[in-house]
């Protein structure tokens, strides 16, 4: 029988796999009792593969660990639209890789996807291994299919992170011993990884069902908008260097120019094969929601079947053992009441919020400008409102907590783990076109503009040139992807990152100067009270307000009342200021002004706050000090830009150095880090 811990000091040895992590092979499911069923340990093995029921229970298994928590709490910030809302500096890892400040000794770096993903290769790698000793049947030729495409979406992970890595691609047990590289793994050309993993992946593709009854598993749809992702990966820039003489590194694509065309030409074909396919489409309008809000709200209450036409993959993440913190960093916060204190450790740059055309029905989708405040109103019954905030604390609204199913505990929320949506197949294929064609092509546009009349900007001008285009196609993913932790790496590969990161830090400049695009963006703003239903489930997606713009009313509502005399009044004017815009309101309705540029806890907003019934109008937020205490505007920070801005050594991606952090260093100081363990695995040059 083979069994890959015949030799534990062996196993102990291999950088390849600090924490093997086989032993318990769990199934992903939506369902409980799908859940329950047998694990199988690695040393079972033969028996496992020898019918098809028990393969495929393994071939299950190899789900689980797929999307590390590093994936999205780390890496999940730091594309421009998505930051980290942790109070920072250098003694907060998260902070600083959200700003490029890579450390490879601290360690400032990730650690948990090296080991997790060559955990689940190694497994692969067995399922490949043993799938191909059984007979031949349809059966086994989706499983060997579907097993090959899970090792490839690992290596993909490796290469978007850390570039050349070493490549393994048979089973433990059956590497030679007497073979240095079996115990020190060198980098390999991440070029050579790329074409073994596509042309696995076109060779299997065809072998997989149209469907095998849950997008939790992959099958042909969705493995070929997994195989166009990664050929425009394989054909796009990347940090390259010298493996033999570590020599710097630049921003390039691979060397061989018609490889690249074939690259492209492949992500073509695959996710045309998706489009034509008939089988999935972009989830529309329903229920009095938007399509874009009908799909996230269906999703974080799990109504898969509401959504599984769009969600061409997500990871299955309910139950006791396989269930991921994914969704307690992106989402408004809350303190008290049904959801608990559940700090937002992530926030929108402003930039983003305000960069949506006002048609775009995303906006409020993707960010939520209120989070869920205890209001103690010193009555019998507790109050909790969605109370509103300015733009240094605009917070990611996709995942947020109001809107999923019950959590089993703070850090399960029972949230599937969104890998591939038809909407990406779209935007590659407008990308794939343009590329290929020198310029957009009808049925590129066609499909830039499914995406964009579904989020209700159709009337937008289409550019013409290849290079607009692609900026376009830029823009648009930025709209359409946030908090799905691929922007950063997207950037990347499109030679984005550097321009991107420049303009960024430009954009919270001016708009904290109030200059350039922003010299027009309004001061102040009238949020509509709203109470918080605290019930899972709450379809609420946004506060009502009013951008004030005539001096008149905005002198009226600077006029606020410092004791409980004027509240009244003051009210009778909110009330006025609100009708004169178009919002009529009932005896219960109240107002209460915020200035977007001062701090949220600034005296005039804690003080506009009490003015509608806040006790505590100087209320604390779940975010982070950094964020939340600190204005957006210049004027409002006695003339200096604030420094989650700019300044102190904490600014907007201060740590980014072109040709060096568009990837991350192995971490070379605690035992079990790569470094340590293999000194064969070199490390990235400048680190």
């Amino acid at each position: 029988m083979k069994n890959i811990f015949n030799n534990h000091s062996f196993i102990k040895k291999l950088i390849i796999v600090p924490s093997i992590l086989i032993a318990g092979l769990g199934v992903n499911s939506c369902s409980e009792e799908f859940l329950d069923q047998p694990a199988y340990n690695s040393s079972d093995t033969e028996s496992v593969f020898t019918n098809l029921d028990t393969a495929d229970a393994f071939v299950q298994g190899l789900y689980r660990g797929l999307v590390p928590t590093e994936m999205f709490y780390q890496l999940g910030a730091g594309d421009t639209v998505t930051h980290s809302a942790e109070d920072g500096t250098t003694n907060n890892s998260k902070y600083n890789i959200c700003n490029y400040q890579y450390d490879a000794y601290t360690p400032n770096t990730v650690t948990g996807i090296y080991s997790a993903m060559y955990a689940v290769i190694e497994r692969t790698n067995i399922a490949i291994d043993r799938l191909g000793e059984m007979a031949v049947s349809p059966k086994r030729d989706a499983l060997l299919a579907e097993s090959k495409a899970i090792r490839a979406f690992c290596y993909y992970n490796l290469i978007r992170v850390y570039g050349d890595v070493p490549a393994i691609w048979i089973p433990l047990e059956d590497a030679d011993p007497n073979d240095p590289n079996t115990f020190y793994p060198k980098r390999s050309s991440r070029d050579g990884i790329y074409d073994r993993i596509i042309t696995d992946i076109q060779e299997s593709v065809n072998s997989l069902p149209a469907s095998n009854g849950s997008p939790e598993r992959l099958n042909k749809q969705s493995t070929n908008a997994l195989l166009a992702r990664i050929a425009l990966y394989a054909a796009g820039y990347s940090l390259r260097w010298d493996l033999n003489t570590g020599s710097a590194g630049t921003m390039s694509r691979r060397p061989d120019n018609n490889r690249v065309q074939q690259l492209y030409q492949i992500a073509d074909q695959a996710a045309a094969s998706v489009i034509n396919g008939g089988t999935n489409s972009l989830v529309q309008a329903q229920g009095g929601k938007s399509g874009f809000e009908a799909l996230w709200f269906n999703f974080d209450r799990r109504n898969f079947a509401a959504v599984n036409q769009e969600m061409l993959w997500h990871i299955a993440e309910y139950g006791p053992n396989t269930n991921s913190a994914f969704g307690i960093y992106a989402h408004p916060g809350s303190r008290g009441g049904t959801y608990g204190s559940r700090k937002a450790l992530q926030f929108l740059l402003p930039s983003y919020y305000l960069s949506f055309d006002k048609t775009d029905k995303r906006r409020d989708v993707a960010c939520t400008s209120y989070s869920i405040y205890f209001l103690k109103t010193g009555s019998a019954t507790d109050t909790w409102v969605d109370v509103g905030t300015t733009y240094s604390c605009i917070m990611p609204g996709k995942f947020r907590i109001s809107w999923c199913v019950e959590p089993q505990a703070a850090d399960a929320r029972n949230l599937n783990i969104p890998i591939i949506r038809y909407a990406d197949v779209l935007l590659m294929y407008a990308e794939t076109q343009n590329y290929l064609n020198g310029g957009p092509t009808a049925a590129g546009i066609t499909a830039l503009m499914q995406v964009r009349n579904r989020a209700g900007i159709g009337s937008l001008p289409v550019p013409s040139g290849q290079q607009a285009f692609e900026s376009a196609i830029v823009q648009e993913r930025k709209w359409e992807f946030s908090d799905e932790f691929m922007l950063r790496t997207d950037l990347i590969r499109m030679n984005r990152i550097a321009s991107e990161i420049d303009a960024t830090r430009q954009a919270m400049k001016n708009l904290s100067d109030r200059t350039g695009q922003f010299a027009s963006t309004p001061i102040y703003r009238l949020y509509k009270y709203h109470k918080n239903a605290q019930v899972y489930g709450d379809p609420f997606l946004a506060v009502t307000y009013i951008d004030l713009t005539d001096p008149a009313q905005i002198a009226q509502v600077q006029a606020v009342p410092t004791n409980s005399s004027g509240y009244a009044a003051y009210q009778t004017t909110l009330k006025n200021i609100a009708l004169a815009n178009g919002e009529a309101s009932t005896a219960e309705d109240k107002w209460y002004p915020a200035n977007m540029f001062q701090a949220y806890t600034s005296t005039f907003n804690g003080n506009a706050r009490k003015a509608v019934g806040f006790v505590e109008g100087f209320n604390q937020l779940q975010i982070g000090n950094i964020i939340y205490t600190k204005p957006t505007g210049s004027f409002e920070n006695g003339g200096a830009y604030p420094n989650w801005i700019e300044g102190g050594g904490e600014g907007l991606f201060y740590g980014f150095v072109p040709n060096k952090t568009e990837l991350l260093p192995l971490a070379a100081q605690s035992a079990g880090h790569p470094l340590v363990d293999n000194p064969n695995l070199t490390q990235l040059p400048g680190y």
